[in-house]
Order: C-alpha cells, then sequence, then structure tokens
C-alpha cells in the first residue's frame, strides 16, 4: 500500500458526476467487442467486461487483505478465513515479504512460520480464493517495502530493468514462483490471480515517466518459468490507465488502489467535504476510459489506516473509518460497478520484530474489520457483513451497467441525495434488475434527509414510497441501496427501499431477509397473483399491506418501520423477514454441503442461522446438524431452513436441545458462563537480569565486531566521513545498532562531540566514554530524518595521549519505502557525520555490530529480522530457558529503577493453564503509562523468543501488545524477556506490565497448534 497527493486527480475524477445528462436512464454502456471469456493459459479462470467466471460461473470477487507474516501461529490462519468466509468475502489478498525469504542473498528460506503450505491448505478448507500478490516490492508499511537490506547495495535503481536490479530478484521469483504454481487453481488450490509488482505507477514527479516496462516483463517472466499460468492483474496507485494498452507491458486485468480518507486519525470524526474532496463518484467513467474489456477492479481499498510513532491510536483510526465510513464508501463504489474488490486492511495483525518501516509500531491493527487480537467486535464488521452477502446472492449485479452520465434530482426531487443507478443489462441472461445507490449529495454531513423516489421498473416509473405521503429517511453518513425487478428464486421483487442482506430458496419455501436502519419507513413489492397469494402477516405488527395503485402487475406494497421487533411476512412461498440493521447483524449465512466453494454463487447447500457473534460452518452427519459457532453471551439461537434429513442440534460439538417455533424454524438456547481461569501477575515472577551493554567497558573485546573500513559507501548518499558508518553497509539492517569509537585524547578539558544520525521516525541514540555516560537523544515522533546532536564529554574522562572508546547504541526502527525513479529505499541507517572537538576524523577507528550474522543471521525458525544488536539479542538469551547461572544473570526485576542510563535484560518463566480447547482468550500484555518522573526508556516485549513488542515511554502510541496463541503456550510454561533502555542518567524503571484476556469466546475454531520455539542453544561466534 502506498499513499499519494491525489487532491488534484481528485477533483477532476469528482467534477465527472456534475457531467450533463443528455442520455435517458436506460443508457446502456458501448464496449469495444471481444469474446466473452479470454483463455490465456488456462481455462479456470476467464473473464469479459463484466467479471471473471470461476470454472465457467460468472463470479463477483469480494476479497479481504490478510498478510500471513503479520500472524506467525500458522494454526491461526483457519481462524481468520473463517472469519473472513463468514462475512460474505469468497477471496483473501496476500503479501510475501521478501525480506523474510532472501536476507541471505541466494538463500530463500521458506520453513516454520514462513511456510506458506499451511496457507494455501487452510483457504482450501475453508473455501476462501486467493490472489498472490508477492511483489517483489510490496510496501505495506513493511521494513524496505518488503525488500532484503541488502538490496541497497546494488548498484543499480531499485525497481528499474537495469540488469543487475533484475538479477538479484531472480532466485525471489523462482522461489515464490513455484509455491503459487503448486497452489493455483489449475492444479486444484485456492489461488485465481496475481498481481504483478506493487502500485508501479506513480513516480516521485507524480508521472509515469520513471517506469520501466522491463522490470513489469521480468516479474511476470519469472513466475511463468516457474509455472504461474493463471491471469495477472494491476494495482495502479491511482486510476490512471497504467499498464493496459501502452508503456510496452499489458497486464491482463487492469486494477487501481484508492484511499480517500487519507491517512491521519488524529480527528475521527472529522469527515473531508465530499464537494471538493477525495470521493470519486464516477469510477466507473474512468473505467471506461482505461479498461472497458476487464472486470471494474479495486486491489486496495481504504478499511482502516496505518499510524506512526507519536500518533493517533488505532482505536481512534477504527472511529475514524468506522461502520459508517463503509456503507456510504463501499456502496459508492458498487455503484460504480467494481466487479473485483479489495479492502485493505481486513485483517491487520502485528509487526513483530523488524516487520514495519520506520514510521509504524509493533501493532499493524489497522482499524481494520479484525482487530489485532482477531477479534470481530468492531461494527464495521457486521456493516460489511451486509454489504458482501448481498452480493453473493445477487447475480445480476456483475452485469448490470452503472450509468456514466447521471445527474442530482434523476431519480428523486431531492436536491440534497445523490443517486447512482446501475441499469438491467438484459442482454446478457435475463435479469431486469436495476440497482440505486443513494447518498447524501455531500456524503459528509451529519444531518437526516428525507427524499422520495421515481425509479423504473417492469411496471413502468414508480413513485416511491406507495403508501405514504410522507419519503423516506437518509440519516447523516449513510448511504442504502433499492432496487427494482430483483429476483429471488424465479419471484419478482417489484421494489425495495428496504435493502436486501441475503434470500434462500429452501425445499419447502423461499426466506428473504430485508433491512433499515434504526426506526425509517421502508416498503417492499412484490409480483404475485392477488386471488392466490395474498400476503399476510405471520410475526411481528404494525405493517400495512395493500395492492400497487394503478398497475396491471399483480404486486403487492408491504410498508414497515424498521425497530429491533421482527416482523414477517407470508406470501406464497415467499417469508420476508423485515429487519432493522442492528437485528440483521446477528444472522449468518455459512454454507452447507461437501464443497467448501459451494456449487454456485447461490449455495442452495446453506441455511440461515440467527446466533449473535460468529457462525463458523454448519454441516451434516447422519440425522446430527452440527454448527460451529463462538459466543461472547448467553445467546438464542434459531435456524432457518433446517434440513428435513436432521433431528438432532449439536453446537461446537455437544449435543443441544431445541424446539421447533411457529415458523418452522428450529430454537436453541446458549447460557454462557466465563470460564474458570487465573492469569499470572508478572511483578511477582522470579524475574533474572543481565546487564546488556557490557560494551562500555573501556576493556571490553570488541576484536569480533565488523571493522568501518568501507571507503566508499554502497549507498548513493554523500559519504562525509573517511569510512562508512552506515549500518547497510555491514549488513545490519534490524533492530539496535551498537558503534565503539577509539581514539586518542588530545585535550583534557570539556570536549563537544557533535553526532548526526538517522534511524527513522522516533529513533533513539545513546553514547558513553569510558564508561561514563556523556548523554542520549530521546527520539521525537515528529523526527523521521536526520537528527544532530551535540554532546559534551566531560573533562575528567579526557587525558591527553590516553586511549578513549565511544560506545553508541542507536536505534534502527525500519528502512524506507521505496518511490518509483526515487532512492528513497537506499535511505541508509546509522551514523551520518561527527565531529569530536581537537580530534581529526581520519584519526579515529570505528567499530560496529547488529544483530549476530547480520544477513547471515543465526536463528532461522525465527527468521532474519526478530532481532537486532543488543547483547542479550546476540547471545540468543531471549530465548526459553537461557543459561541464567553461566551468562551472569542476577535476581532483579524490571520493575526497580535501573539506578542509571544503560541498557538491561530482564527474563523469567510463567505457566498458562487455559480451557483453550474449548475457549478462544485472546491476551495481551499492557505497559502502564509512563510518567516524566521515572525516565524515559524503550523495551522490547520477548515471548518464548519472538519479539511481539517495542514500547517507546515518551512517544507512544502503543502501551498494549496482543500476543497469539501458539506463540503463548496456554497449557504449559512460557518465558518472558523485557529489555530496558534507560535513557538518561536519572534511570528509569517499568512501572508495571500486566497479562491480560480480552473477553473469553466459546469457540467452534479448531484447536491450535504450539509454534515451534526452539529454546536457548549456544551460538558458536557471538560475542
Amino acid at each position: 500500500m502506498r499513499l499519494l497527493s491525489l487532491v488534484a486527480l481528485a477533483a477532476s475524477v469528482h467534477s465527472l458526476a456534475a457531467l450533463p445528462s443528455s442520455t435517458p436512464s436506460g443508457l446502456k454502456l458501448s464496449v469495444p467487442s471481444e469474446p466473452a471469456k479470454r483463455a490465456l493459459l488456462q481455462d479456470l479462470v476467464t473473464w469479459d467486461e463484466n467479471s471473471l467466471f470461476i470454472k465457467g460461473e460468472r463470479v463477483m470477487i469480494y476479497s479481504g487483505e490478510f498478510h500471513p507474516f503479520r500472524l506467525p501461529s500458522p494454526s491461526l490462519w483457519l481462524d481468520i478465513f473463517q472469519k473472513i468466509r463468514a462475512a460474505g468475502f469468497n477471496t483473501i489478498s496476500y503479501y510475501n515479504m521478501w525480506a523474510l525469504n532472501e536476507q541471505t542473498r541466494g538463500e530463500f528460506r521458506a520453513e516454520g512460520v514462513f511456510d506458506m503450505v499451511p496457507f494455501y491448505e487452510a483457504a482450501l478448507k475453508a473455501g476462501i480464493y486467493l490472489i498472490a500478490r508477492p511483489g517483489p516490492y510490496i510496501h505495506a508499511e513493511s521494513s524496505g517495502g518488503g525488500l532484503p537490506g541488502w538490496v541497497a547495495r546494488i548498484p543499480a535503481q531499485i525497481r528499474s530493468a537495469d540488469p543487475l536490479f533484475l538479477n538479484a530478484s531472480n532466485v525471489y521469483l523462482a522461489g515464490v514462483g513455484a509455491a503459487i504454481a503448486k497452489y493455483q487453481i489449475t492444479n486444484g488450490g485456492p489461488i485465481i490471480l496475481t498481481q504483478i509488482e506493487n502500485e508501479y505507477s506513480n513516480c516521485n514527479d507524480g508521472t509515469g515517466g520513471c517506469l520501466e516496462a522491463g522490470w513489469m516483463q521480468h516479474i511476470e517472466d519469472g513466475l511463468r518459468k516457474a509455472g504461474m499460468v493463471i491471469p495477472t492483474i494491476s494495482n495502479d496507485g491511482s486510476p490512471r490507465g497504467r499498464w493496459v494498452t501502452s508503456g510496452g507491458y499489458k497486464i491482463d486485468i487492469y486494477g487501481h488502489d484508492w484511499y480517500p480518507m487519507g491517512i491521519d486519525c488524529s480527528n475521527p470524526d472529522e469527515w473531508y467535504n465530499g464537494k471538493n474532496k477525495n470521493l470519486p463518484t464516477n469510477f466507473a467513467a474512468l473505467h471506461q476510459q482505461h479498461s472497458p474489456l476487464t472486470p471494474y477492479s479495486i486491489l486496495e481499498y481504504q478499511s482502516g489506516s496505518p499510524s506512526n510513532w507519536g500518533g493517533p491510536s488505532y482505536d481512534q483510526c477504527a472511529a475514524f473509518l468506522n461502520h459508517e465510513y463503509a456503507r456510504v464508501f463501499n456502496k459508492n463504489n458498487y455503484g460504480a460497478g467494481v466487479r473485483i474488490y479489495n479492502l485493505y486492511m481486513t485483517v491487520g495483525g502485528t509487526n513483530w520484530g523488524g516487520i514495519s518501516y520506520s514510521e509504524g509500531f509493533t501493532s499493524y491493527d489497522y482499524g481494520a474489520i479484525v482487530k489485532e487480537d482477531r477479534s470481530i467486535s468492531r461494527e464495521k464488521y457486521s456493516e460489511i457483513k451486509l454489504e458482501a452477502q448481498v452480493l453473493k446472492v445477487s447475480p445480476s449485479y456483475p452485469v448490470a451497467n452503472p450509468v456514466i452520465n447521471y445527474t442530482i434530482g434523476q431519480h428523486s426531487p431531492s436536491k440534497d441525495v445523490a443517486i447512482t443507478p446501475l441499469l438491467a443489462n438484459d442482454t446478457l441472461g435475463d435479469s431486469k434488475t436495476n440497482y440505486f445507490v443513494v447518498r447524501h449529495a455531500n456524503f459528509s454531513v451529519k444531518y437526516s434527509t428525507s427524499y422520495t423516489l421515481v425509479l423504473p421498473s417492469t411496471a413502468g416509473n414508480l413513485a416511491i414510497p406507495q403508501l405514504s405521503s410522507g419519503g423516506l429517511t437518509l440519516p447523516g453518513r449513510d448511504s442504502k441501496v433499492h432496487v427494482t425487478d430483483y429476483k429471488v428464486a424465479g419471484i419478482n421483487i417489484l421494489y425495495s427501499t428496504a435493502e436486501i442482506f441475503t434470500w434462500k430458496k429452501f425445499l419447502q419455501r423461499t426466506v428473504l431477509l430485508v433491512y433499515g436502519g434504526p426506526d425509517e419507513l421502508h416498503e417492499i413489492a412484490v409480483n404475485t397473483a392477488s386471488t392466490v397469494n395474498h400476503p399476510k402477516l405471520v410475526e411481528g405488527k404494525d405493517v400495512k399491506i395493500q395492492e400497487l395503485k394503478g398497475s396491471n402487475s399483480n404486486a403487492w406494497v408491504v410498508q414497515f418501520i424498521s425497530t429491533p421487533q421482527r416482523k414477517v411476512v407470508q406470501v406464497g412461498d415467499l417469508w420476508i423477514y423485515l429487519l432493522d440493521r442492528n437485528s440483521a447483524y446477528n444472522y449468518w449465512v455459512p454454507d452447507l454441503g461437501e464443497d467448501p466453494y459451494g456449487t454456485s454463487i447461490m449455495n442452495p447447500d446453506s441455511v440461515i442461522v440467527k446466533a449473535g457473534y460468529l457462525v463458523r460452518n454448519i454441516s451434516v452427519s447422519g440425522n446430527r446438524l452440527h454448527i460451529d459457532a463462538d459466543f461472547n453471551s448467553t445467546t438464542n439461537v434459531e435456524i432457518i431452513g433446517a434440513p428435513t434429513t436432521v433431528s438432532e442440534l449439536y453446537i461446537n460439538g455437544a449435543v443441544v436441545a431445541h424446539t421447533v417455533n411457529a415458523l418452522d424454524n428450529w430454537e436453541a438456547h446458549y447460557v454462557y458462563s466465563e470460564p474458570d481461569f487465573r492469569l499470572p501477575d508478572l511483578t511477582t515472577l522470579d524475574w533474572s537480569t543481565l546487564d546488556s551493554l557490557p560494551e562500555i567497558s573501556p576493556q571490553y573485546n570488541d576484536s569480533l565486531w565488523r571493522t568501518a573500513n568501507i571507503t566508499s559507501s554502497s549507498y548513493p548518499e554523500e559519504q562525509v566521513v573517511p569510512v562508512s558508518l552506515y549500518a547497510g553497509d555491514y549488513g545490519y539492517h534490524v533492530g539496535a545498532i551498537l558503534y565503539r569509537a577509539s581514539f586518542n585524547a588530545t585535550r583534557s578539558e570539556d570536549s563537544t562531540f557533535t553526532l548526526t544520525a538517522r534511524g527513522g521516525r522516533a529513533f533513539a541514540v545513546s553514547i558513553w566514554a569510558n564508561g561514563t555516560f556523556i548523554g542520549s537523544y530521546n527520539g521525537s515522533g515528529a523526527i523521521k530524518a536526520i537528527h544532530e546532536t551535540a554532546f559534551t564529554i566531560p573533562a575528567g574522562v579526557l587525558t591527553v595521549g590516553k586511549n578513549v572508546t565511544l560506545t553508541i547504541v542507536l536505534d534502527h526502527m525500519g528502512l524506507e519505502h521505496n518511490i518509483p525513479g526515487a532512492s528513497t529505499g537506499k535511505i541508509p541507517r546509522g551514523i551520518v557525520a561527527y565531529d569530536l572537538q581537537g580530534v581529526k576524523m581520519a584519526d579515529i577507528t570505528w567499530r560496529l555490530t547488529g544483530n549476530l550474522g547480520g544477513e547471515q543471521y543465526y536463528d532461522k525458525w525465527r527468521g532474519p529480522l526478530n532481532e537486532g544488536g543488543l547483547f542479550a539479542e546476540r547471545k540468543g538469551y531471549t530465548a526459553p530457558f537461557p543459561p541464567l547461572a553461566e551468562a551472569g544473570f542476577v535476581s532483579g526485576s524490571p520493575f526497580n529503577s535501573t539506578g542509571g542510563p544503560g541498557v538491561w535484560y530482564h527474563t523469567a518463566k510463567f505457566n498458562l493453564d487455559l480451557p483453550s480447547e474449548k475457549w478462544d482468550i485472546p491476551l495481551q500484555f499492557v505497559f502502564e503509562n509512563q510518567t516524566e518522573t521515572l525516565g524515559h526508556y524503550r523495551s522490547l516485549l520477548y515471548i518464548n523468543g519472538w519479539q511481539f513488542g517495542r514500547y517507546v515511554s515518551n512517544i507512544g502510541p502503543q502501551s498494549t501488545f496482543p500476543v497469539p496463541e501458539g506463540i503463548l503456550n496456554y497449557n504449559g510454561e512460557n518465558w518472558i524477556g523485557l529489555t530496558v533502555w534507560a535513557l538518561n542518567k536519572e534511570g528509569a524503571k517499568v512501572p508495571s506490565v500486566k497479562l491480560q484476556a480480552s473477553t473469553p469466546l466459546y469457540t467452534g475454531r479448531q484447536p491450535v497448534t504450539l509454534v515451534d520455539s526452539p529454546s536457548y542453544k549456544k551460538r558458536d561466534g557471538s560475542y
């Protein structure tokens, strides 16, 4: 994901909405002739101008973004897929991160948590298609945009057709391409599309002049050589039409990205004014300009936002890009006819270790639909479920034509509402269905608007509402989709102002669920022979039923107010459930059948379940109906359409008594009772402490460190010191970087040492001279570039002619992303310049170190970005069962003051005994907010050797760090490690760290497998 300044483009796009309309409302788009389905190297995934076909069936792709490397507990990937599938998604888009697979150049590794096979198998089991996004450049707010650190040393432009850069990607493309090929749909796998590169469409000057077709072609060629035969797709960074018909490379299916609300969540209640900012209301017109022969595709549409050090919390981002945002902005895209649609992010996860680029912190929650702890408690999840489910049962939508030239007032006399029509395309099938997306003309307003409609239908133009002299209501920050001539199992819904949620045709009846916002007036009209199927109210009250006035269409109109009290109207074999939106959130539509992908877009082997928090799966075994569900409270369960072959109900494997209600639905009751468990008090653990900065001693032996001897840096930045002190020149790309500088003093009085360094946003530096602390730069969330600090070396440290050793600790916050045509990906980390009063630069010798082995990293299981260069990390003491006595650990707690500046490592073990077989209990480690009196500090949180927290007391914003089951052993022994880097002379202490649980869920998920977390093993050559 990459965000650029798109205001000018947005203004030009938005102006399309105001174009005068000289065409009738029934406008059909003119599309150049081409075969209905195009087959390239295979025939399982094809397409026309409207949508994909998968195995010959037209499919609307509703996708969510999820990165497996941000949840390193593979047995939880199925849990994620089931939650996404339950919301109505049929696809997941995912990145691979080159830096995790080939940090050692020429050595492609994909073992352990980096093995993609369990990811692909979980997708197959859940019935989720995959869109592969292997990059090689991905951005994704990841360190270096996903590129290995060594790439920056290549004397070639990053993301170019320079042979040196092309050659550098070959090993990765072969490895990741082979994995994609093995699990593409043609081999029975879930992968249906592959995206080439990532937003390779906008240069640093806003043009496309820097882009090189040879780079795009090289990626595709590498993947094809590895066996990939499925179609390619692009994600233009903004809708500019890159790589469609010109530029020397042609993508199969064109797509673009869009982030209309930007990335500042600091004022969650403030939306931009819809008349002059970033909501394009006519994407359909742009698509016709760019790629009329491919389905309209948005590969990344904003569904959250990243934050940065010192920035807003992800709770603020979730409030900013909330359910109202999803309701308005997603529906605007449906009105434009989007048919391949991916929400970024749908599951954010965690930037564990050094995955994040320099802007971001440990959490990548993103304010997404699914929270970092995997919970689905945000209302946005439920809202998007309503939207995705209706598209799943609406085969007329993927062929409906968005009207490009529409005007405000065309379908409603109200000037305060904008209505985007998608009109029936009766050249494909017998669909007569029209869709009308309604929103405020100024989408950001908070007040309600009353409006009426005039909509075309097979019964002529209909004035709506029919049974009331008043109007419909559009609340502030709301949007609705009205339909005419919508087909439900052969029954024609002449019109509905209530929004369709889902429908199912069962053996003896058809059930339709519609909903409206709280206390809204709605109407739904059904074509039926009045003498045979007079509608009747079978549940609830206060429903008005009347024949359609002045029509020969034999239609009945049902008018109701949407309230929490459900209303059910029977029209012959059709049963219409009239719901309010909040009640609709509790309904689920799990597929029932042996094929997890279903037999059609409207899988007839399904039921409808009202059950609260989550319904994952439903299956039949003999006479038993099995439901896998999650419960966070006492819940009434109702099953609509239970197969006639079943008589017993099982929920999460346990038999549950049920009754049959007046609607012939099964009913059961689950009583929630929170499990009894205890979490350890971390302040009472038996903590052991180790000085993790022995390097400040003048007697420390640094002979195994790298000698800084590179006189001409590989980085393009001008080198102003005799030897390069950029960490990347020596193979260090993550975590703390340590330097030791030796010189002979030329004066005995106070001397000024000026250090210019760069470590990324919020980086810090501490310096000692012969073991004496001379100061720190504590970092700032506002500073991401070079920072210069002048330190004073006191006279008592310096003796003329005597050797002095400076020890410098620099916090490497991650690598920059790369803009095409620029060198942002080659901005180095480390010491840029220095000046020591009275000493020549050439008279100072330097050594440095980072993580043990650098690019030849030691811990292959946890990967190349898990640990930095602190002493405890280099020795491997962050792993379980470190050699406490042998290594010199002493009794000591992180909750006691350090008494001075420095770095200490604290470790302890604790046991958990949680009922995890039947309960999903998300856990998080919570740091108490720091106060000025306790001193500024930085802390790394290690759990069983995995770095799952980076806490910066004086910057924030993150203080809560979720750790997934699988990394945590829920039924056994765990090891916690805390580094404490006290930045100031008074020292620091950790006020408190607590292990806390979120609401336990009685769960139907699969048991979690413990991730292999190798214990401590002596590291040969460590120092």
